[in-house]
Order: C-alpha cells, then structure tokens, then sequence
C-alpha cells in the first residue's frame, strides 16, 4: 500500500469528496459555480441520508424492468469496518474470520449477476431477525422468485413459513438454535411437501455464493471501509456504494456488456 493510499484509507470522506471537487474540471462537470467546502459536502451527505433510499429502489425497479433479476435470491450479512474515529461505531464479531472489527454490518438480498435489490444498515453484521424478515417482504415486493436462500442464521420459521405462504421455496441449512424441536418438524414437513429431491436442495443452496460475489462487488466500491464519520454518514456512503453498484450493472447492460462486470469499459 502506498502512503498517499494509506491517507486516503484514513481520511473522512468529507475531506476526500471536498478535495476532489476542488479539481477545476470536477467541480465545473458538476454544476458548481465554485468548489464546495468541506461543510457544504458534509451537510450533503446528512440531506442525501433521506433520500437515498429511494434512489436504491428506483434503480431496482430499473435493473428488474431490463430483465436484470433471477428466479433465485439469496440473503446474508456482511462486515462495514469503520474509522477509529467514528464515535457511533461499535466491536463486532466476524464468525466467518472468527475475528472482532470495528464498524458496523450490512445485510444484502441480491439476484442475478450481483444485483442488490434490498438492503438495511445495521449496528453489526449479526442483523436481527426482524430485519431480515423485513428484508424478505421488500425483495418480494419487486419481484416474486422461485427459491430464496440464506445461510443457517435464516433457519426460522417465521422466515419460511412467509416464503412457503408466497409460493417461494426456502433453502437454509438446520440450524438447532433457531428452531425448536417441534419447529424443526414444522420445517421438514413443509420441505417435504415441495417434493424436492436433497441433490436440487443442494445445488441451490451453492448459489449463495452469488451474494457473497455481490457483496465483494460492492466492497469494490468501499463498502468494506466506510470513509464517513458517524452513523448517518456511513449509512449514507454505503446505500450510495449500493447504488452505484446498480449504475454499473444497468449501464453494462444497456451498452450490450456484461452486467456482472463491476467496471464500465470506456
């Protein structure tokens, strides 16, 4: 790593965003009259946190009207490290590394050629349950795919039984600390009734590692390091890496490459 990437890892993205637009061709492609200070930026980032959301659907609508969706979701949570400097921050677990970061989390539903079509910000990577039902509800809401998969941490029964009640097809590995005994029952009985044979059980659940593609796609784009300081900045920074993950898939697409690319061939 070289040393001016080392004080751009940690500077604020304030300050990055109001050195850029200092840039005399930036700051004019922009609109601007002026360079905007670093206030003006920062005052952008906290009036941009409430309305981002709403970008982040509207470009989901437009990546599902161009066929960018598949009959298969999946779900699951990664890790948004933060700045020392970020008060709102907290340690969290990483099970996968089986180390504690510091920052936040961030659970993604994603389809087709790392297309995240539902998203929440959350305190760290082990998101409630209650979030990933409400992340369940939105992705349907879109566009109703045959399968959904998730790790163990979805094995709920909450959580299947409102894709079993939608005609959706659950897939998520047992998990004895989720369900109860007689809620293991309730699950099998209801896989069974499906009539799905373990080999395509199997199969589909390996497609998970389309979200985990997605989710690196969009650390492409700094969700791994949230530049901002504070909760709402880094919520703010990391729907819009979200939805310039979007851009890129709808702009390759519309020029006939491959939507999957993380990067636009100029």
């Amino acid at each position: 790593m070289t040393s001016s990437t080392a004080t751009t890892r940690t500077s604020t993205v304030s300050a990055l965003l109001a050195r850029e637009l200092h840039n005399t061709v930036v700051w004019l492609g922009c609109g601007f009259d002026r360079p905007p200070s670093r206030d003006a930026v920062d005052r952008f980032l906290t009036d941009l946190e409430h309305v981002v959301d709403n970008i982040f659907d509207h470009l989901v609508e437009q990546a599902a009207r161009r066929g960018l969706l598949d009959l298969i979701y999946c779900i699951d949570s990664t890790d948004v490290r933060a700045m020392p400097a970020d008060q709102d921050a907290s340690k969290c677990y990483e099970p996968t590394d089986q180390e504690y970061y510091y920052g936040y989390g961030c659970t993604i539903v994603s389809t087709g050629q790392k297309i995240p079509i539902a998203a929440e910000f959350t305190d760290s990577k082990q998101a409630p349950e209650e979030t990933a039902m409400r992340l369940t509800r939105d992705a349907l809401a879109v566009a109703k795919p045959i399968w959904m998969v998730g790790d163990s941490a979805y094995d709920t029964l909450d959580w299947h039984d409102h894709l079993l009640a939608a005609g959706v097809v659950p897939v998520a590995p047992y998990n004895a600390r989720k369900t109860s005994s007689t809620g293991s029952k309730t699950v099998l009985k209801n896989t069974a009734r499906t009539q799905l044979k373990q080999s395509t059980l199997d199969k589909t659940y390996n497609r998970r590692i389309g979200v985990e593609r997605t989710n690196e796609s969009i650390k492409g784009c700094d969700l791994g390091q949230t530049h901002a300081r504070g909760r709402v900045h880094a919520r703010a920074q990391v729907f819009l890496e979200l939805c310039l993950r979007l851009v890129v898939a709808i702009t390759n697409y519309e020029r006939g490459d491959n939507p999957g690319s993380t990067v636009i061939t100029v």
